[in-house]
């Protein structure tokens, strides 16, 4: 993990599929709080949506159901803009609009 968090090496999460295949016990025990903590670069994404029940909105949903703070959504967020593969030019302009609607001015 150290490792991960040194280098920002960028990590998928599907939530709605961990917890339907039982990676994990339930979303509110899901993992990805706990590696924003360590300070990975966690992302959410989704895994096969029509057989585990959810495209990207309902990953997000689920995450918000399950308690996710503001900061928290706004790190995930963040984490997709840095590891996407995107030019210099469109990450700023996404994480722009990210900084804004977080500091409420969207």
């Amino acid at each position: 993990m150290r490792r991960l968090a040194d280098e920002q090496i960028a990590l998928t999460v599907c939530p709605l599929s961990n917890v339907a295949l039982r990676a994990v016990p339930s979303m509110a025990e899901h993992p990805v709080f706990a590696m924003l903590e360590a300070g990975l670069r966690v992302t959410v994404s989704s895994d096969d949506p029509p057989y585990f029940g959810g495209y990207l909105d309902r990953n997000w949903d689920a995450l918000v159901a399950a308690g996710a703070s503001r900061e928290q959504l706004v790190r995930l967020a963040r984490n997709s803009f840095d590891a996407a593969f995107i030019d210099h030019a469109e990450r700023q302009e996404h994480l722009a609009r990210l900084d804004d609607w977080a500091a409420g001015s969207l």
